[in-house]
């Protein structure tokens, strides 16, 4: 069995765990790659870094809707932001989005860099990964202005959410959340998503899944939550990481296994 994590923070300077090890880690559970996705500019260079040593890890700069206010009036960090899209091992452009949930920032000024960074994902040709919280009204319009490929990540929303996204022919991205929330009419949704559409993540070191609660989440507790997914479905558990591996490797242009 082979799986990706399409969405981890193993690279942040507080991730509390050795990098070595957590990565040895999940090769033992069949974890075949990993993106480390940026939330500021300071992680979205260390995950590059991280990217640049491991094989099977690449890249998502991204600067997060939290962060906007701190970055949409200064150009200098903007254009640093925009140089890191050329390297190499950059594979996608976020996590970026909308939060409304906490609005650490400013509507307009998320709603601006969100514009900003989907400019430059236009312009590399790169698929996005989105951060989308109780803002979807606002998102739609912004994101059919540019229409990329990519994933709705940390999904937690509900039928009428999954029909837009798989209308537009977009991925979701579920993770841990899915093995210990009390939302049955969310389980019974996501049972009815096409697997081409689905892909799995960590969000390391956040969500980690039942049954290890309390611990630091890991790009291996992945495959816990495939097996929860594919159980809640009624799927083979071959079947499913196979469909979900080969749609993270499309989406990101990752080389073959």
């Amino acid at each position: 069995m082979k799986l990706v994590d399409t969405h981890c923070h193993i690279h942040f300077a507080d991730y509390g765990l050795d990098i070595d090890e957590v990565i040895q880690s999940a090769r033992e559970a069949g974890i075949v790659h990993m993106i480390c996705v940026g939330c500021t500019l300071e992680d979205s260079k260390s995950g590059i870094h991280v990217a640049q040593h491991y094989p099977d890890i690449s890249a998502s700069i991204g600067l997060h809707p939290h962060e906007a206010s701190k970055y949409v009036n200064n150009p200098k960090a903007l254009q640093t932001f925009r140089d890191l899209a050329d390297e190499d091992q950059v594979v996608a452009i976020g996590e970026i989005g909308l939060d409304y949930f906490y609005e650490h920032s400013d509507r307009e000024d998320q709603k601006k860099l969100l514009k900003f960074q989907l400019t430059i994902a236009q312009e590399k040709e790169l698929p996005v990964i989105f951060h989308v919280r109780e803002a979807f009204a606002d998102f739609w319009p912004i994101y059919d202005e540019f229409k990329p490929k990519g994933i709705i990540h940390s999904f937690t929303a509900g039928q009428q959410e999954i029909d837009q996204i798989l209308k537009r022919g977009l991925l979701i991205g579920l993770n841990g959340i899915m093995t210990f929330t009390k939302n049955q009419e969310q389980l019974e949704a996501i049972k009815q998503i096409p697997l081409k559409n689905l892909v799995v993540e960590t969000d390391a070191p956040y969500l980690t899944p039942v049954p290890f609660r309390g611990t630091i989440c890991q790009p291996k507790h992945v495959a816990t939550t495939a097996a929860f997914l594919s159980d809640l479905r009624g799927e083979s558990i071959n079947n499913f990481a196979e469909i979900t591996t080969e749609n993270a490797f499309r989406l990101f242009n990752l080389k073959s296994l």
